[in-house]
């Protein structure tokens, strides 16, 4: 009796023992599961503070653009035009014909002008991005550039005719036309090739060029890429440049729709 009566605190020790460090186990457990949760809330937040920004952003751009629309159309426009009248009225009281072929030649510079600024007051006030499809905006772009003549620009578009939010049609848009700027003003390219294939779940954009290519860690830095695959990033999508001297330049992107 006298063992059994020393096994049994000792066995009830132990098992509170054990009990205790359970119960530590389980609670360390569940704090570090709660503690995840808390972090992939703050984590799921932090990207929807960061979507919605972006969103802002795009609309006040958006909307600032209008606005110089609507300045260069209202203010600047009206003045050159005041001024071709001038020039014109210039022109038919002057008698000295040398004099008079300079003033038409800058009646001629002004409405050269004011036809290129009224263009730009139509671009930047039309809300194409809302009212138009992805594939319409980028084929407007493409016309543009067919229109220059300094290369050939070749565009496939989706099949798949699936519409697309905003912010979606903005990004894509501009990264559209800051690789072609890039590729006619640097890569000295003379073909660029567009393709957009959008599924259930994304939009790939796919752009290649037959420019002169460029170092990518030297150019990496510039403002446009970085502002293209920042934005890109921001909507969970990836952002694949890559570029080989004399081989031209390819860019994919692949945003979740």
């Amino acid at each position: 009796m006298g063992k059994t009566e020393v096994l049994i605190p000792i066995l009830l020790f132990n098992l509170f023992l054990i009990l205790f460090m359970v119960g530590i186990v389980l609670f360390i457990k569940q704090y570090l599961l709660k503690k995840k949760e808390h972090l992939d809330l703050l984590k799921s937040q932090q990207e929807a503070h960061t979507k919605e920004l972006l969103s802002t952003q795009i609309e006040i751009q958006n909307h600032t653009m209008q606005h110089i629309g609507r300045e260069i159309h209202d203010n600047i426009g009206q003045k050159l035009t005041l001024a071709s009248l001038y020039t014109q009225q210039l022109a038919f009281e002057n008698k000295a014909p040398h004099i008079g072929e300079n003033i038409t030649q800058i009646g001629k510079i002004i409405n050269e002008s004011l036809a290129e600024l009224r263009a730009l007051s139509k671009s930047l006030t039309d809300d194409n991005i809302q009212n138009l499809t992805l594939n319409e905006l980028i084929a407007l772009e493409c016309d543009k550039i067919k229109d220059l003549k300094k290369c050939e620009i070749f565009f496939n578009p989706d099949q798949s005719k699936q519409s697309l939010r905003y912010q979606v049609k903005a990004i894509l848009l501009r990264i559209v036309q800051e690789f072609i700027q890039n590729s006619i003003k640097h890569a000295n390219c003379k073909k660029i090739e567009v393709y957009l294939d959008i599924s259930d779940s994304c939009a790939t954009l796919f752009l290649e060029d037959n420019g002169k290519g460029f170092n990518l860690e030297k150019k990496f830095n510039g403002i446009g890429i970085s502002n293209m695959k920042k934005r890109c990033e921001l909507l969970g999508g990836s952002f694949d440049l890559r570029s080989e001297k004399l081989l031209g330049t390819t860019l994919r992107i692949t945003l979740p729709i």
